[in-house]
């Protein structure tokens, strides 16, 4: 019987091994940099329908329907029967979680269809047209004029279609099934700690692109140089060995390269940007030209390395004075989307006194990344890989290598984004090294010139922290979340820990803190006060101070943020209230804390 179902279960995780390949090979080729070209905004009021059972999809077999609701059929007479009408039906706003837009549904998991209508845009009708989704949480199944495009799975990367073969001149109509339920073998699982937002929740438009264009590019120094840029540019089209213009005209470079058969070019040659950093973040105007496709953009230039214990930015040792931010709104309810929360956000970071940022803990929206570059903050990028993943599922993994590369497509060119994580407390066996492992590779040879990081957990031995994850071996910086004061013991036991580790690499503090409701004051001895808050923030920051191989923090975090695990009444609410600033945009005693330690770091640094 044992052998029988192990059979089963190895066939099991082949066929959906095997789905998972057919999922990824319907999704177009990303389209990145997205704001630089010419596209027609999608955004705006969409009819939407909410489907528990997926009456819209499956027939009572529980077949998938030839006749969904992804037809957006009309009764031809009054004796037909159609049971839906999306013209009929509510108005949502994309970009945006349901969550926060209906309080019915508020705790939703499941389906909702969206649907929006729109004429042909193109000025040439022999251009070719895309729909591209910023993200959309968790699988959407996308329909052009009742015709499937394909399948995204993943919340937090964007994906794209072409749809120039099913246009019609007016009338198309976009149909999306989105289904935010979570599952075992999903990234993540179905155990997190944040609001399973459910949704388009970023922005969704239409690109224009001629016959052959540039699709994607990569544009740094060459990784350990300060006086060589290196990349490689990527045609679409039939004309794959047109060539390619690329300037920068601040720099007086100006270079012809020529694609090989497939559509690829790549170069080096020699420039002497001023570098990109927090004190002086430079931005230089980049464009790429071939034929009709212009494709402009702002790129930072600087090197990350790892020396020892330390983190080189532009060859100086640099600690990194940061925090952890979920992508949630800063004075409104549900996903942030927009370019004003992302100022918002990052505003708020640098009056903490940060030079750098966790997105924790999944890639946040393109806002983030372009904000960060200009405004001079350093970006630690997370995959989704939390708490207990099925490590031996084929599925899993490659649903996690999909994520990982969607993330590093889309934001390859972001000087600000100095870390790939792969990993957020994830417990330790072999089946987890393996699987995380493989990520690591994968994020190396697509980028050689970041560092690698994991959020894992500590191990004690009395009052000795041990930094001995096997994972550490294979990343370039350590990541440790630790909760000494708050779940472990109280503030006091700080002052008793010493910190070691097995690794002669740096340290980056990934999780610390406790939870604090704005407002409400006590003694410090009472949990859930500003004053309890306070007082192991102090703790904290001493036991940091004598930890020799530390090179950066990142509390844990930024504001308070929905999360269905936190139901205690008139404290938590449903939010996990371990924010520097409440859920409303006000600061904690705690925030005062961190922001004096911030600032004596800084002033070491620039004595």
């Amino acid at each position: 019987m044992f052998n029988r179902l192990c059979n089963s279960k190895r066939v099991f995780i082949c066929l959906v091994a095997a789905a998972t390949q057919v999922l990824y090979s319907d999704i177009y080729p990303l389209i990145t940099n997205v704001l630089s070209r010419d596209t027609h905004s999608l955004n705006g009021k969409w009819n939407y329908i909410i489907d528990p059972y997926e009456t819209g999809f499956y027939d009572y077999r529980y077949q998938e329907s030839g006749s969904g609701y992804f037809r957006n059929q009309k009764p031809r007479d009054k004796s037909d029967l159609v049971e839906y009408d999306f013209d009929k039906s509510p108005l949502i706003n994309v970009p945006g979680d349901w969550n926060s837009q209906r309080s019915e549904l508020l705790f939703y998991e499941g389906t909702i269809w969206y649907k929006k209508s729109f004429d042909d845009p193109r000025k040439d009708p022999s251009s070719r047209l895309f729909v591209y989704f910023g993200a959309a949480n968790y699988e959407a199944i996308v329909y052009l004029n009742g015709k499937k495009l394909g399948k995204h799975i993943g919340g937090f990367t964007p994906f794209c279609f072409e749809i120039t073969d099913g246009l019609r001149p007016t009338q198309n109509d976009i149909v999306v099934k989105v289904d935010n339920k979570r599952y075992r073998e999903a990234i993540p699982t179905v155990n997190t700690d944040w609001w399973n937002y459910g949704g388009l929740t970023r922005d969704v438009c239409l690109i224009e692109t001629p016959q052959t264009f540039i699709r994607d590019y990569s544009i740094q120094l060459k990784k350990d140089s300060r006086d060589t840029i290196a990349g490689w540019i990527q045609l679409d089209g039939i004309e794959k060995e047109m060539d390619v213009t690329l300037e920068i005209e601040e720099l007086g470079i100006k270079r012809i390269v020529t694609p090989n058969s497939s559509g690829k070019a790549e170069f080096e040659f020699a420039g002497s940007p001023v570098l990109w950093s927090p004190a002086s973040p430079k931005l230089y105007d980049v464009t790429l030209t071939a034929g009709d496709s212009t494709v402009r953009d702002q790129i930072g230039f600087r090197t990350i390395q790892v020396r020892g214990q330390n983190i080189l930015l532009n060859g100086q040792s640099v600690f990194l004075r940061g925090i952890c931010i979920h992508e949630e709104s800063p004075l409104g309810a549900g996903r942030a989307c927009t370019p004003e929360d992302a100022e918002v956000l990052l505003g708020w970071a640098q009056e903490l006194g940060c030079n750098f940022v966790r997105l924790a803990h999944y890639p946040h929206n393109e806002y983030m990344l372009r904000t960060a570059d200009r405004m001079g903050i350093l970006v630690w990028s997370e995959l989704p890989v939390y708490w207990t993943i099925l490590w031996d599922n084929q599925a899993t993994l490659d649903n996690a290598l999909n994520q990982l590369e969607e993330m590093i497509t889309r934001d390859k060119n972001r000087a600000s984004v100095i870390l790939w994580s792969v990993a957020n407390e994830t417990p330790v066996s072999e089946p987890r090294l393996t699987f995380l492992r493989a990520l690591i590779d994968r994020a190396r040879q697509m980028d050689a010139t970041r560092l690698i990081t994991a959020a894992m957990e500590k191990t004690s031995r009395g009052n000795t922290v041990l930094i001995e994850d096997p994972l550490g071996k294979y990343l370039d910086v350590l990541g440790c979340n630790e909760y000494i004061g708050w779940y472990e013991g109280t503030p006091e036991l700080c002052d008793k820990k010493t910190w070691q580790t097995s690794y002669e690499k740096p340290l980056i503090m990934s999780e610390f803190g406790g939870g604090a409701l704005q407002g409400y004051h006590a003694d410090d001895k009472t949990r859930f006060s500003e004053e309890y808050l306070e007082r192991l923030y102090i703790h904290q920051v001493a036991m940091l101070k004598k930890i020799p191989f530390l090179r950066g923090t990142t509390p844990w975090l930024l504001k308070d943020f929905r999360s269905p695990r936190r139901p205690l009444p008139d404290i938590q609410d449903y939010y996990n209230r371990k924010g520097l600033f409440s859920e409303t945009g006000q600061r904690k005693k705690a925030f005062y804390i961190m922001q004096d330690f911030y600032q004596q770091k800084a002033k070491e640094a620039n004595p």
